[in-house]
């Protein structure tokens, strides 16, 4: 299955994640000795993948990396009735795959469980963006994922309409509450990456400074970094800090958003809202796989 979206995200490392995570979930569930036991090697199964509720969809192309990954691509056959990003209604079915029943039987959870995960995050955050539509402002997603599946999440961002954020740490500078603790404050946190990276300030990520008041607001208004980030401020507060930000520089609101929050929050006019629950609550959506035996090939 060729998906361009899909593709484009997945290269370089985040292509290797990715398929070392399949990997691991192969490993995990280790070889399937109730399968071999039944079925002989020249059985095949049908395999329909179905839509149990109405969704989008994230994490089709995936499904045929899994039989690539068992080796077994060659000898199953495949076909697609939709595409990421599509919003398929329940009961439809989305792919047909056939192949040796072992194969299938062993590949059924591996597949099922990153198709589920990743168009539930779709889902989660299609409804975040409905929630800031008409405005100006973007959603992001965090670095709040599970360990080893950070790139197959923050492509479901994608997938359901948001904004990555950093994908990991060297993706951009980001001042932080305990970084700007410990160097004194924010002039002396901008300082002391300027010694760090003495020569090197413009082939670096941009910067992004996290404030928690009004005061921090003006110590990096005057740092001028790419982006400010207001940090778990109510409403006046970030009214007034966003007031104090000059055009040239992005605004994000964060910490403890949760979807009912965006329209308001969208109405202050911040650039961009990061909301960790679009990854880390999103409910999975839910597939099956339905399995009928054919003639042997």
């Amino acid at each position: 299955m060729t998906d361009s979206r899909f593709e484009a995200f997945f290269t370089g490392p985040a292509r290797d994640f990715l398929l070392r995570a399949i990997d691991l979930a192969l490993d995990e569930d280790g070889p399937d000795l109730t399968s071999l036991a039944v079925f002989s090697p020249e059985d095949r199964l049908a395999a329909r993948i179905v839509a149990k509720q109405d969704t989008l969809v994230a994490g089709l192309p995936i499904l045929p990396l899994v039989l690539e990954r068992m080796g077994e691509a060659a000898r199953c056959r495949a076909v697609f009735f939709a595409s990421d990003g599509d919003a398929v209604p329940d009961r439809t079915v989305v792919a047909a795959i056939d192949g040796p029943a072992v194969t299938l039987l062993k590949a059924e959870r591996v597949m099922l469980n990153f198709l589920c995960h990743l168009s539930g995050i779709a889902n989660r955050v299609a409804q975040a963006a409905a929630a800031l539509a008409g405005s100006g402002t973007r959603l992001l997603d965090t670095r709040k994922t599970l360990p080893g599946l950070r790139y197959p999440e923050k492509y479901a961002v994608t997938v359901g309409g948001g904004v990555n954020h950093r994908k990991n740490l060297a993706e951009m500078l980001m001042f932080k509450d305990n970084h700007i603790d410990r160097a004194g404050g924010i002039p002396q946190a901008m300082a002391a990456l300027r010694r760090a990276y003495r020569g090197r300030m413009e082939e670096m990520p941009p910067v992004e400074i996290e404030c928690r008041t009004l005061e921090e607001v003006g110590q990096a208004v005057a740092e001028r970094p790419a982006r400010i980030m207001l940090d778990n401020m109510d409403a006046p507060a970030m009214r007034q800090a966003l007031a104090m930000v000059p055009p040239g520089i992005e605004t994000e609101v964060s910490g403890g958003v949760d979807l009912p929050a965006l329209a308001a929050i969208a109405a202050l006019g911040p650039d961009f809202v990061s909301v960790g629950r679009i990854t880390h609550s999103a409910p999975s959506a839910d597939f099956s796989m339905l399995l009928k035996e054919t003639t042997a090939s």
